[in-house]
Parts: structure tokens; sequence; C-alpha cells
């Protein structure tokens, strides 16, 4: 089986978010996929199998599946557009959080995704220690988002990762306004093994749909703080979130089935 690295959310390697792509005929058996997933040991594997006019999508973490992801995605796109459909220009998947398109706008990738609805939630104790500062606002959707007032908070904050497991939602996002950008994050996943995701598209599902009403703009640019750090050129259009994003291709290698893996 073929597997593809690909940096997503950058034009550089070793910076955005390095996703592990497999393309295959058929789908896997999904212990095969989990157990792949461990031993690539990225923050998601994607594997996408093609289906008449669109592809099957599923994202796994090395804690587990998750129903909804970004960079994977992106990565799946430029995957699929530079060794599988060269002259395609828009990519359909088919995924547990409905059908995501993809359109390849020149060297960028623009990926249609559901904006989740947040609800104001209090600022607990329990949020304030886990993340060793006190948000100003905090959110529920899939994930917890919390917004800070100074994102030299954000860029500095060195959460307690077991404490943020206790917290509620998949993920946890954290926010401000930025100075170069339109708003700066970071996202923590330690529920799905992953200390930090480097740049999550969607946590800015959560993150655009907050910043488009607090700023009144639908276009914004984010920058998601983590060391590999990376940029996302997002829209709000009406439910939907645009998150745009440049990729490059790490390596292509071969997994070898001489493991004899039984499900």
């Amino acid at each position: 089986m073929r597997q593809y690295i690909v940096d997503a959310f950058t034009d550089k390697v070793f910076s955005g978010n390095p996703a592990a792509v497999c393309v295959t005929e058929k789908a896997l058996p999904e212990g095969l996929m989990q157990a792949v997933a461990m031993e690539k040991n990225l923050s998601e594997t994607a594997f996408a199998v093609s289906e008449k006019d669109m592809y099957s999508l599923r994202w796994f973490t090395p804690g587990g599946e998750i129903d909804l992801c970004g960079h994977a995605t992106l990565a799946t796109a430029y995957t699929i557009a530079n060794f599988y459909e060269k002259d395609t220009d828009v990519i359909k998947f088919s995924t547990k959080s409905g059908v995501l398109t993809v359109r390849k706008n020149g060297e960028h990738f623009e990926m249609e995704f559901p904006a989740y609805k947040l609800t104001e939630t209090p600022v607990t104790k329990d949020i304030t220690e886990a993340l060793g500062a006190a948000p100003t606002e905090a959110y529920m959707g899939r994930d917890l988002l919390c917004v800070f007032d100074d994102e030299k908070i954000v860029r500095e904050m060195k959460p307690d990762l077991e404490s943020v497991t206790k917290l509620p939602g998949a993920l946890v996002n954290v926010t401000a306004s930025g100075r170069e950008f339109d708003c700066v994050s970071r996202s923590f996943a330690p529920k799905y093994g992953i200390a930090e995701d480097p740049v999550c598209g969607s946590g800015h599902c959560h993150i655009i749909p907050y910043w488009a009403g607090r700023l009144c703009r639908e276009k914004l640019t984010a920058y998601q703080a983590s060391r590999r750090g990376g940029v996302l050129h997002c829209q709000m259009q009406g439910d939907k979130v645009i998150l745009g994003g440049k990729a490059v291709l790490f390596s292509v290698s071969d997994i070898l089935p001489e493991g004899g893996f039984t499900e």
C-alpha cells in the first residue's frame, strides 16, 4: 500500500501539519487503519477509497477515529490532484461529517467545511487551571473554544495536558486576536493521543465562526501558533467555513504486507 506524507497549510516542508495519506481501491479493515495510524504516529492518517464520482474518506489519530479533520483532508486532496487525478479541479469526499468539497485554485486548495454552532459556557476553575490562564470567554461546539485577550498568552501557553483530558469537548482550541493575522490559535488533543495538533482545520470550524462574528467580517487570515506553525485563508459562507491553504509533499513510501495483519 502506497503512503504519502504531506505537510498541509504550508508551502515548505517541516512546517504546517503533516498527515499520512493512503488511497486504496477498496475499504480496509478498521483495525488495520488504526494500526497504521498508531505506527505512523502523526496527528492524522487519512484513508481514501474511490467510489464513483467521489472518494470515501476516514481519519484516524493514534488514539482513535475522528469525525472531521481539515489538514488531512487538504493532504488527501493534494495527493489525489498530484498522483491520481491530475486534471481535476474539484474533489468530493464522503465522510462522517457529510460530503466535503475541495476545490483546487492554483496552488491553493479550498475546503468547504461545516461551521460548528457555538454555545457560550462558563469559564470554570478547571478550565483556568488546565490551561494555566483564565480565558475571557468559553464556548462549546464539538470542541471547547477558549478566547483570550492577548495573543502572547496563546503563544506561550503550557497547558497541563492530563487536566485538559478532563475538560469537555473533543479538542481544546485557544485563540486571541492577532497583530499580523486576524486571529491566532493553538489546538490541544490529548484525548486522541496528540499533545498539540500543529495546524487544526476542524478547530477553525469553531475559531472562524467566532471571529467572523466578533470582527463582523467574512474573510479572515488565521495563524496556528504551534512550533511548526501554519496559515489558513478562511471565509464564512452561511453555515459553512471555507478553509484554504497550500500543501507540500514530504515523502512517498510503501507499507509492506509481510506483517501478516489480521483484524
